[in-house]
């Protein structure tokens, strides 16, 4: 079995070993994979979680999200108390488990065949995606589904933004949530975006390398999956600078920043 373990611990962090070794417990012959997304990014994390599980995998696949803010209440929390663990199936049969928090769920909610809470302890511990959930995350990825409660209603789950940064790759290019077809312009057509403070001129192209050297192009990019109807394939803009970093000519930002354009 493979599994997808997205957290934001941070890159390097020994809490991944931690929980990798908790995993390891009951699926001794499973292949961990490590995913650290930017701290408290539900966004980037429910991105994730859609790209992994609805794109093309091994058949046994889990993936175990932890990103939980607290921010279910503003209140003094007693005794570690988080947002509560969720189950959810996709269509390839790929099993989700991890906290719902922001939009954790936001990109699956339409193309899940199940949703459903998860009864186990939402606290006893300030490291629950070690010390709570692994063992209820192992057992539903083997097949044992006493665990599961009420089922998960979509409107429950907001919407993710079409408009913000979902992802920066290693090459400075900047991944959005806009999705493709959203955008009506001709190929070659000059367009102008905005992050923050900086903005740049642009061209929209249906293919990112069918600009310039040094030219900023916004075009469709490697992040996408089908629709939940299943007639077209979604891909998400991405904002590519050849022969450069699109990050850093929009001066670095983050993850969740707005796009304009």
């Amino acid at each position: 079995m493979l599994i997808s373990l997205i957290a934001d611990y941070g890159t390097g962090d020994p809490a991944f070993t931690e929980v990798t070794q908790r995993l390891l417990m009951t699926l001794p012959q499973a292949q961990v994979h490590l995913l650290s997304v930017p701290a408290f990014s539900t966004l980037a994390t429910g991105f994730w979680v859609a790209q992994l599980g609805l794109n093309p995998g091994p058949k046994e696949r889990l993936i175990y999200h932890n990103c939980a803010p607290r921010k279910d209440d503003p209140q003094a929390r007693r005794d570690n108390e988080g947002e509560g663990l969720t189950y959810a199936l996709l269509p390839n049969d790929t099993k989700v488990v991890g906290v719902f928090a922001g939009y954790t769920l936001s990109f699956i909610k339409h193309h899940a065949k199940e949703l459903r809470r998860v009864n186990v302890s939402r606290s006893g511990s300030q490291f629950r995606s070690r010390d709570v959930f692994p063992s209820a995350a192992t057992e539903l990825a083997s097949g044992d589904f006493s665990l599961l409660g009420e089922e998960l209603s979509i409107e429950e789950i907001p919407d993710p933004p079409n408009d913000r940064i979902a992802w920066i790759d290693g090459y400075g290019n900047i991944k959005t949530t806009i999705p493709d077809y959203s955008v009506n312009l001709e190929p070659q057509t000059k367009c102008v975006i905005r992050i923050g403070g900086v903005v740049s001129d642009a061209i929209y192209s249906d293919g990112s390398f069918q600009v310039p050297e040094g030219t900023l192009a916004f075009a469709p990019g490697s992040a996408g999956w089908v629709s939940a109807d299943g007639k077209e394939r979604v891909r998400w803009m991405e904002l590519f600078l050849r022969g450069g970093s699109a990050w850093e000519r929009f001066g670095k930002p983050r993850v969740n920043e707005v796009v304009y354009k």
